[in-house]
């Protein structure tokens, strides 16, 4: 990686992990005197709250903090993709009943266990009518990118907290195939141009250098359509050492939310 890229996202993991540190030491300290804010709120489950004041305080604390912090995690990776990418907005175009048809014949085949292989939705082709307004469809998105040198599209669904749910792989499949077809009818006078799935992860849940082991993830999901953890950040940075410059950076601007965290505590357990 050259140093002008990896200063440039040491820059945005820097600038982010501060802004949400900041705010949310603002957060805590606006609803210190709050009956009805996060920690304080606690106080009314006389379960937990008989456990002790710091129990009471981090069980509120982290519940609130996992799902905030996914937030960030998913910002730094969109800013840091504009670094490699075009990062892209919604989708608008059609989705002929043909196409519609396939998805279900597709994930059909997936619930009785057939392997999932990109060929199943990449190499299916439709007549196109010459009037498609009655099939216009729009797919929002937060993570659409386009390589410009490779004429390559990438649709992302990313969990950032690392967890694909295993109930939801089906629906995340279908939506996913969905996003695909409307984004290769809105591409057909681009027959060059080559569009990729992902379903991606934030960190791997058994260990960066672990087997990512969500069996029912994989009923639904390609082994190539798959960004876990460190590949997601790779990918993202467009380099092989983007995980480490990115996790490198964090070990030391996660000082700041370490630092707010302990004003935090003072506060409520004054």
């Amino acid at each position: 990686m050259d140093e002008a890229k990896k200063v440039s996202i040491q820059n945005i993991v820097d600038r982010e992990i501060k802004k949400f540190a900041d705010s949310y030491e603002a957060r805590f300290t606006n609803e210190v005197n709050d009956p009805e804010g996060v920690i304080n709120s606690k106080k009314n489950n006389c379960f937990v709250a008989e456990l002790g004041k710091e129990f009471m305080f981090y069980s509120a604390f982290v519940r609130s903090f996992d799902s905030s912090f996914g937030k960030v995690l998913e910002k730094i990776g969109n800013e840091v993709a504009k670094l490699s990418y075009d990062v892209r907005g919604n989708i608008d175009s059609f989705l002929l009943p043909q196409q519609s048809q396939h998805m279900d014949y597709i994930i059909l085949e997936y619930e009785k266990h057939r392997k999932p292989m990109t060929s199943d939705y990449c190499d299916f082709t439709c007549m196109i009518p010459a009037d498609t307004r009655s099939f216009e469809k729009s797919h929002v998105t937060d993570h659409y990118f386009y390589n410009n040198e490779k004429n390559e599209h990438y649709l992302i669904e990313l969990k950032a907290g690392g967890d694909l749910d295993n109930k939801k792989a089906k629906t995340e499949k279908l939506a996913m195939l969905q996003e695909y077809f409307i984004l290769k009818n809105s591409l057909r006078d681009k027959p060059n141009d080559k569009i990729k799935l992902f379903y991606g992860t934030a960190y791997n849940k058994y260990g960066e250098n672990s087997e990512w082991k969500q069996e029912r993830v994989k009923q639904f999901f390609a082994e190539d359509e798959l960004l876990i953890g460190k590949d997601y950040w790779n990918f993202i940075c467009d380099d092989p050492e983007g995980f480490n410059v990115v996790f490198e950076q964090y070990k030391k601007s996660s000082e700041y939310i370490k630092e707010a965290l302990e004003r935090i505590k003072v506060l409520y357990f004054k």
